[in-house]
């Protein structure tokens, strides 16, 4: 896609490292494209050692903002203006704005996810769920799914991560628990699988699936076809992928920098084309 570039043309882009399998530069600038603004979205491979300089460049070249992925989520944010209430609490900032020199911090993934459900005619309320994962993504989600469940339980192999995420969600709530040993799968309407198990092809699922029911929904916030996906589908449960959360948190990233209604329909299809 051919995106004109003027000298009033406002930057943004993504930090990372790798970046160059990410989605987002194609959903962006067809969003940007649809809606004729003067913007463009660019990949940044961004060392660890090279991101105090990256964060100094948004201020240096006036960029508009970028999104933040592995490895600097949660590294950015010292090096950041201000952190909404939301990124404070989830330690990882996924997205920044720029504002006159100003850099504030947010996490658009939780919302995303949310979204994401509502999306789907999914409600947590009155729901018991299992997050398997306890880092950034997992947190992400917590902080919001506790307001709506009627549980939430953490579980991880490293079992401290799992029981200090909880700590920390039940000053907010107190509908949180950790578990030293994998639950039993059936007690859940919920399974969310938050940790990057399934990335790699030959990856096994993180459960074995086979003790699923029907009922069950399970997402994987992995934006493929994970061997969980494809196991959970056959087994009869409504199983979703990663790339509704990915669509909805690059949403409300577009918003931020924009202050503009991001055409769904148009980054859908952007990520639909890329991800074949």
């Amino acid at each position: 896609m051919q995106v004109k570039i003027t000298g009033k043309t406002k930057v943004t882009g993504i930090f990372g490292y790798p970046v160059g399998h990410s989605l987002s530069p194609a959903m962006h600038n067809a969003a940007f494209k649809s809606l004729g603004l003067d913007y463009c979205y660019l990949p940044f491979p961004v060392r660890p050692e090279h991101l105090h300089e990256a964060v100094k460049a948004i201020r240096a070249l006036s960029l508009r903002g970028v999104n933040v992925t592995v490895p600097h989520k949660e590294k950015v944010i010292p090096l950041l203006d201000e952190t909404d209430e939301e990124a404070s609490f989830i330690g990882a900032v996924n997205t920044i704005v720029n504002t006159n020199g100003k850099l504030a911090g947010y996490n658009t993934d939780g919302r995303g996810f949310m979204r994401s459900l509502s999306e789907k005619g999914i409600s947590p309320s009155d729901k018991d769920i299992l997050v398997i994962g306890a880092g950034g993504a997992s947190r992400a989600i917590s902080y919001y799914l506790c307001k709506r469940s009627r549980s939430v339980t953490i579980y991880n192999r490293t079992v401290k991560r799992a029981k200090k995420l909880a700590r920390d969600l039940n000053k907010l709530y107190k509908n949180v628990s950790a578990q030293e040993s994998f639950p039993n799968i059936q007690e859940f309407h919920i399974i969310i699988n938050a940790t990057s198990l399934g990335l790699k092809k030959e990856d096994p699922a993180p459960f074995d699936t086979s003790m699923l029911k029907r009922t069950q929904i399970v997402y994987d916030l992995i934006y493929k076809k994970t061997r969980l996906i494809k196991e959970a589908s056959r087994m009869g449960c409504k199983a979703l992928d990663g790339s509704g959360m990915l669509l909805w948190q690059g949403m409300l990233a577009f918003e931020l920098w924009t202050g503009r209604k991001p055409p769904r329909e148009i980054m859908s299809k952007a990520l639909r084309s890329t991800h074949q």
